[in-house]
């Protein structure tokens, strides 16, 4: 990644998605290693990254029709101490939220976090409405034009 990562410093925002019902997953080629716990890594190095100093990030959670059902019978407690928010699908995206904003080391950084259902067009049609919304303000705002 660091060969490639100055490439990107001048970007309007970054799209992360992660799957937010992979708490209790692995990665495919490392079994080892919990897919959530994977992309917390990852977004707490793009977040913190030099380069994105000031970019703003939009985090997808995606999944959040399969986290709503794996919640009732797979308590993320059993994978993160952290959790106590038991089966509650609305205390558990709300704990991933704080998971996710807890790694950014920059105060004035924005990040915008919005629990999707990728096969829900509505909501994917809503979500992407608001990041289209956000992306046109900063570029018209980094142009001095607002």
């Amino acid at each position: 990644r660091k060969k490639w990562i100055h490439c990107f410093e001048d970007v309007t925002a970054i799209i992360f998605f992660a799957d937010s019902s992979a708490y209790n997953l692995t990665l495919f080629e490392d079994d080892r290693v919990n897919r959530l716990l994977e992309a917390l890594t990852l977004f707490e190095e793009i977040c913190n990254c030099k380069y994105f100093h000031a970019t703003p990030l939009i985090l997808f959670l995606n999944k959040s029709d399969l986290l709503k059902e794996k919640i009732k019978k797979v308590d993320i407690a059993e994978y993160f101490d952290d959790y106590d928010g038991g089966n509650d699908y609305d205390k558990a995206t709300a704990w991933l939220k704080k998971k996710f904003t807890s790694l950014n080391k920059n105060p004035d950084k924005a990040i915008y976090i919005h629990a999707t259902c990728a096969t829900n067009t509505d909501n994917i049609k809503f979500t992407f409405n608001a990041v289209e919304e956000l992306i046109l303000y900063e570029t018209l705002a980094n142009n001095c034009l607002v």
